[in-house]
């Protein structure tokens, strides 16, 4: 609990009604979209600028207090969870376009705008942002760029870090820099490439200025079933193969097919296990040459059904059965994990193989929707809280991270690492790795107060405290020594 001294601190530097201690009000923000992982803080705070941002975190620097940045509170790995005795810091009131220019094609936003009105303050002058994860309508850029989100298009266009062009950052001391610069490079070491995805653990972010593209001139979508998961997956390598780059190829199983009929009655067609998304876009006499090796492609690997979206209207409901397959998972299990790992595209049909395998032996089922084109999976562990199922369904769930990396890939693609996945670090990094990995975290935040916790599996040993490392009493007395 921080005492009176502390929480006066931060009245003054913010405005004390923009200080919430009432437990009840700071339960609203005990977790993030992975609710496995709840704590409530002490404090919330509802700064309205980046002025006030630095301020408070100057009052946590000053009396040891750890923070956790939070935006939309959409992250699936737990990467916002408070700390008992800290503080949240809340972005939600930065949510200005500050700039969109037109000429160099930039924006300049705050961390509290969604992730689609950047995209719709640009629109009027052709242009787009083509980061779009599947939450674009209400994630917002500062949690974005904290995960180096990627979306649905990230196979053509990359993720945030290929459309970040620098960050105003403020510090776990509280000074503000600038990593980056209008143009994305910078003389010295890549700070901004090392911000982007730190997952909140080096700092806040209170501005940052994205690339914008121009809108695309065609836009060719179709959606395609297939009678198994492999035959699917052997379209995706065979797109690739050919030397077609879609801007997406997205992939979804028949209990993913299921949830999002249920929801949003997109048009897709129950019972098939496997359903591709593929959109090509660019000029408009490529993307109908390649549209239609696409359709050859699909017709060869036996293609039970082909429905090309020939309007706005369709291709929007194609995807629209697409991005809200998460939540619509809701309406076939009480309960469930999303899990996020890559593994190499060839590698596809037997990883749900295994997957399917895992989820038997657990008694449990896993739905499955996920980035085709780069590999990058979001199994859904469903399971009932109410009959006990909760710990098998989280014991599930971390082992098909372990499996990716078992299988050639990462434990995260896109949702980070955070609580969820952290004491799995060692499975793909060496202590050597970690170790680094913690000293780079110690140079910007020596004392262990920004997002403490989260992505390294800390402590170390029982009782160690996380960030640089601190002798142990009886290695000062030459008792002991360190090797």
């Amino acid at each position: 609990m921080l005492n009176v001294a502390v929480r006066q601190a931060f009245e003054r530097a913010l405005d004390p009604a923009d200080v919430i201690s009432d437990p009840v009000r700071c339960r609203a923000y005990e977790c993030d979209g992975l609710t496995g992982y709840r704590v409530i803080p002490d404090l919330v705070l509802l700064p309205r600028d980046a002025t006030q941002v630095a301020a408070a975190v100057r009052v946590c620097a000053e009396h040891g207090v750890p923070f956790v940045a939070r935006g939309a509170g959409t992250g699936l790995s737990g990467g916002a969870v408070p700390v008992a005795d800290g503080v949240v810091i809340s972005l939600a009131r930065l949510k200005r376009v500050l700039s969109v220019d037109p000429v160099d094609r930039r924006a300049v936003v705050e961390p509290g705008v969604t992730n689609l009105e950047i995209t719709a303050a640009a629109a009027p002058h052709g242009l787009y942002y083509a980061p779009d994860p599947s939450s674009q309508q209400v994630c917002t850029i500062g949690g974005n760029v904290a995960e180096n989100s990627g979306g649905a298009h990230c196979l053509k266009y990359g993720f945030t870090t290929n459309h970040v062009l620098s960050c105003q950052v403020v510090l776990p001391d509280g000074s503000v820099v600038t990593l980056g610069s209008d143009t994305g490079e910078q003389a010295g070491p890549d700070l901004r490439g090392v911000f982007l995805g730190s997952e909140g653990t080096l700092g806040i972010t209170t501005s940052i200025t994205v690339r914008l593209l121009r809108t695309p001139e065609s836009v060719r979508t179709l959606l395609a079933d297939f009678p198994s998961i492999a035959a699917a997956g052997d379209v995706v390598s065979g797109i690739v193969a050919a030397g077609i780059v879609p801007a997406a190829v997205e992939m979804m199983d028949t209990l993913a097919i299921e949830a999002a009929e249920k929801a949003v009655h997109a048009g897709y067609t129950l019972g098939v296990p496997a359903a591709l998304v593929v959109e090509l876009d660019g000029p408009a006499e490529e993307c109908d040459v390649q549209f239609e090796q696409v359709k050859e492609i699909c017709d060869r690997h036996g293609c039970t059904r082909l429905h090309i979206a020939g309007s706005p209207e369709e291709r929007a409901a194609i995807w629209r059965g697409r991005k809200a397959a998460f939540a619509a998972v809701g309406r076939i299990s009480p309960d469930y994990f999303v899990q996020d790992g890559v593994v190499p595209r060839t590698r596809l049909a037997e990883v749900l193989d295994r997957i399917a395998g895992m989820g038997a032996d657990a008694g449990l089922r896993v739905a499955n929707v996920f980035h085709a084109g780069d590999g990058n999976l979001h199994p859904l562990v469903l399971y009932s809280a109410a009959v006990g199922e909760t710990e098998r369904a989280e014991q599930l769930s971390g082992k098909i991270a372990e499996l990716c990396v078992e299988l050639g890939g990462s434990l995260s693609g896109e949702h980070g690492i955070g609580t969820d996945k952290a004491c799995s670090m060692p499975k793909m990094f060496s202590e050597d790795d970690l170790e680094v990995m913690r000293r780079v975290r110690s140079a910007f935040d020596p004392n262990g107060i920004c997002n403490p916790g989260k992505v390294l599996p800390t402590p170390r040993l029982c009782g160690e405290r996380p960030g640089k490392y601190r002798p142990h009493p009886l290695e000062e007395s030459g008792v002991i020594e360190r090797l």
